[in-house]
């Protein structure tokens, strides 16, 4: 059984990284990759998508109970629910949002109750209904451009109210090399760009193959400076940058609430 992107199947249109979730939470493993022509990396689902909050490193949790404190917070692209589980732990009241239905079905088997599918570009939900959003996984990148992050950074505005926060993530080009997978170079300073897709295979009860191919993935890399640029003509200043080289994450306050700005 191989299924693509292209070929029509009753469950939707092909999911792998949600697949990927499903089956193992369901103890039925398979292998999740990023693919870019021959080169390739292991997706690693176990550890990027059920790590238990022992192995997070501190400034990650420091992230976390920073937007715990303007509750509620709206989890963008929350994969199989570690956060929501996090903070539900805490009793802090967060919703979840992701793309994918196999993701969204894997976090409700898991314990999280509020969680629901839907585009981060055109989110379901209310206007001013959150205090805090949570975009981590590098899918600010999935704007392409500056222009789509400013569209994206819109977004989170909308949902959020007068004195809002967010925190999002990517990778800093100027600390990429071009064996990073995907990798695509850009005239502009502090600009690249990263195309990949997903495949997710394991063998079925049967014997059989079930190989499940995502479409293409682009994303935008910037670097903090360029993510400074893009919050032009929107809400939002940056208000901190947490360095893991190359990855990093900022921190994003609407201006009304920013003395600075």
């Amino acid at each position: 059984m191989e299924r693509t992107d292209s070929e029509p199947a009753g469950s939707g249109p092909a999911d792998p990284l949600g697949r990927a979730m499903l089956a193992h939470h369901r103890d039925t493993p398979g292998r999740l990759t990023y693919r870019d022509g021959a080169d390739v990396q292991d997706g690693s689902v176990a550890e990027f998508y059920f790590s238990s909050p022992e192995s997070w490193d501190r400034e990650a949790i420091e992230l976390l109970e920073r937007l715990t404190d303007r509750e509620p917070v709206l989890d963008v692209g929350c994969g199989a629910g570690k956060h929501l589980l996090w903070w539900a732990d805490r009793g802090v009241d967060a919703v979840g949002v992701d793309a994918s239905p196999n993701a969204v079905r894997t976090a409700r088997k898991r314990g999280v109750d509020d969680v629901l599918v839907g585009d981060m570009f055109d989110l379901p939900i209310e206007t001013g209904a959150f205090g805090a959003v949570h975009a981590v996984g590098t899918q600010l990148g999935l704007g392409r451009s500056l222009a789509g992050v400013r569209e994206l950074l819109a977004e989170f505005a909308r949902v959020t109210d007068d004195a809002g926060i967010a925190v999002v993530d990517n990778y800093d080009p100027t600390r990429l090399d071009e064996e990073f997978v995907g990798y695509r170079s850009d005239p502009r300073e502090g600009i690249a760009h990263r195309c990949f897709h997903l495949e997710f295979e394991r063998e079925t009860a049967d014997g059989e193959r079930y190989r499940e191919v995502g479409r293409t993935l682009q994303f935008l890399l910037c670097s903090p400076d360029r993510l400074r640029e893009a919050t032009t003509g929107t809400p939002w200043a940056v208000t901190d940058v947490l360095r893991s080289d190359p990855h990093y994450r900022a921190v994003l306050a609407k201006s009304d609430s920013n003395p600075d700005r």
